[in-house]
């Protein structure tokens, strides 16, 4: 089946309102370009409230996963977890994700190509940008926050861009962000050169 290529992987992406404020919107759709993956879908939105619980709920497993993720993230730095049930956890980091996700415009992306989901995720950069978000990804070079500040803020981390984590993730939020005739199928030159099997056509 035509569809089942790797070229045709898509996966989303979210500017956040802090990537919008910093004008950082250029820089990180050229990473992405640059790597060869291909632009199909872009609009600029203010996200409702249940828009982005939705989103951060799609996962059924999510309240579960995060609040246990969290937990070990605090006793592996040798610190007390703030809550030790999972769920009392993720109740007060999905309100802290709503309250940052709306405060301004966000620009949604779907980004199309060879292993799209994990290409935009290496280029993006690790969740934390101290801890885990290495230098020449995105989190790495543009911001400097970290869970500890944001904890003791008591607000989501900054971290510029939400990237799907996976190929079923990625379709999931695909669908929840855009409509299908909001998405497009086109050629770029460029995919001669990244999947073209024999290179026809480059001499004249």
């Amino acid at each position: 089946m035509k569809n089942s290529h790797p070229k045709y992987e898509r996966t989303l992406v979210l500017i956040k309102p802090d990537g919008i404020q910093r004008s950082l919107i250029g820089e990180v759709i050229g990473r992405y370009e640059r790597v060869g993956l291909k632009l199909v879908g872009i609009k600029m939105i203010v996200p409702t409230r249940e828009l982005i619980e939705k989103h951060y709920t799609l996962d059924p497993e999510w309240r579960v996963k995060t609040g246990v993720k969290t937990i070990k993230g605090y006793t592996d730095k040798g610190l007390t977890p703030p809550e030790t049930d999972p769920l009392k956890i993720t109740e007060k980091i999905l309100r802290n994700l709503v309250n940052y996700m709306t405060k301004g415009p966000v620009v949604a992306m779907v980004w199309q190509g060879a292993h799209s989901v994990e290409i935009v995720r290496k280029l993006t950069g690790g969740t934390e940008p101290l801890a885990s978000a290495q230098p020449g990804t995105i989190r790495g070079d543009f911001t400097i926050d970290s869970y500890r500040m944001s904890d003791q803020d008591g607000r989501a981390v900054r971290n510029i861009v939400h990237a799907s984590g996976s190929v079923k993730e990625a379709a999931d939020e695909i669908a929840h962000w855009f409509k299908k005739e909001e998405l497009f199928n086109y050629r770029l030159a460029v995919d001669q050169m990244l999947y073209d099997v024999d290179l026809d056509g480059i001499l004249e």
